[in-house]
């Protein structure tokens, strides 16, 4: 899926995307995208592995990215997050999210998305509910603009 668009939007913004020190990559496959985090301080637990609510977020960004990619001028949010940590990561390693669509309704978007270490073994699986809201061009303007 071709993300470049909402990428360059991102990187215009502060948010929890650039605070975690996400990177979201476009894919060949249309209903596919991948996100890379590098576990640092600003992500990890006191203990030095990585945070699951970072993991989380990291699943809910990305697919907030593909339902944004898939329906242009519209709002996305999650509305519900549900996931399971089965590895520990440690600070200075990368995760990376591999998000797939599920399901395309015109008011709903489901995903699935692993996130999985630097050697590929898997560290959480987490399911995603997006709500598509359907707005008019000046909500979407007034509702994007950034604080001067």
């Amino acid at each position: 899926m071709n993300i470049e668009h909402q990428i360059e939007i991102i990187k215009k913004q502060d948010g929890l995307s650039n605070t975690l020190g996400m990177e979201f990559v476009s894919t060949p496959e249309p209903d596919t995208l991948m996100a890379r985090m590098k576990v640092d301080k600003l992500n990890r637990q006191p203990f030095g592995f990585l945070s699951g609510g970072a993991s989380l977020a990291l699943a809910e960004n990305t697919a907030g990215v593909g339902s944004m990619a898939l329906c242009p001028g519209r709002i996305c949010v999650g509305i519900n997050v549900s996931g399971s940590h089965v590895r520990a990561v440690r600070e200075g390693d990368v995760v990376t999210a591999y998000a797939k669509l599920q399901y395309k309704g015109r008011t709903l978007h489901e995903w699935q998305v692993d996130i999985k270490n630097r050697k590929g073994d898997l560290v959480s699986t987490v399911h995603v509910t997006n709500y598509v809201i359907h707005v008019s061009q000046k909500q979407l303007d007034e509702g994007c603009k950034t604080p001067e």
